[in-house]
């Protein structure tokens, strides 16, 4: 049974979340606050961790960045719980190394699709005792795309829309939207499924 860990100081929030995973089969703890999240993480080690940005004394940033520096805790996979108003903090989970982020109100099919996708890469990861690589947008850019074009595709086909790549990129929709035009020309393609195919492919 998969341990996730759920990180809200909303107990609505942390009880509606953990009554749909654990109809799931999973295994869930749950914390109120950054700094009881952190000390769960390293007791319990989660398969996966589900985090606020927006919580007293310690933030959701501030628990991620602890829990990377840690060796034991480092590479569970973390995603983000956000509210609408919070978007300009999502760019900043990136940056640290979170896996994903999910807007609030969460959606069921959306929760649990994240969930599985970072979990079944998880295990993707360890079936093959670390020789696969970590999928990153620099490797896209051996399609024939530039930097910034290989970092769209990347969240693209990771299941972004266009509106949440500028949101993680930090760009603007017209700039979203004319970079992928001119990714679908470089890749012979004419949509982002296509598209999404070929960069799933290449990341392995």
């Amino acid at each position: 049974m998969k341990k996730i860990l759920i990180v809200d100081d909303e107990s609505i929030m942390r009880r509606n979340l953990g009554k749909i995973l654990r109809l799931e089969n999973y295994d869930v703890f749950e914390a109120g606050d950054g700094k009881a999240a952190v000390e769960l993480a390293r007791t319990q080690l989660p398969d996966l961790i589900l985090c606020d940005i927006s919580m007293p004394e310690m933030d959701g940033h501030s628990v991620l960045r602890v829990l990377r520096e840690n060796a034991h805790t480092a590479r569970i996979p973390f995603i983000f719980l956000t509210a609408r108003g919070e978007h300009s903090d999502v760019r900043s989970g990136m940056t640290l190394g979170a896996d994903d982020y999910l807007i609030k109100p969460v959606g069921v099919t959306d929760l649990l699709s994240a969930i599985t996708a970072r979990l079944n890469r998880i295990a993707d990861h360890n079936g093959t005792s670390g020789a696969k690589l970590e999928p990153k947008p620099e490797m896209l850019q051996s399609l024939g795309l530039t930097p910034r074009e290989a970092e769209i595709l990347f969240w693209v086909c990771q299941g972004k829309s266009n509106p949440e790549v500028c949101t993680i990129l930090e760009m603007k929709l017209f700039t979203v939207k004319k970079h992928l035009e001119n990714i679908y020309v470089k890749l012979g393609v004419e949509n982002r499924t296509a598209a999404s195919a070929m960069a799933l492919e290449k990341l392995g």
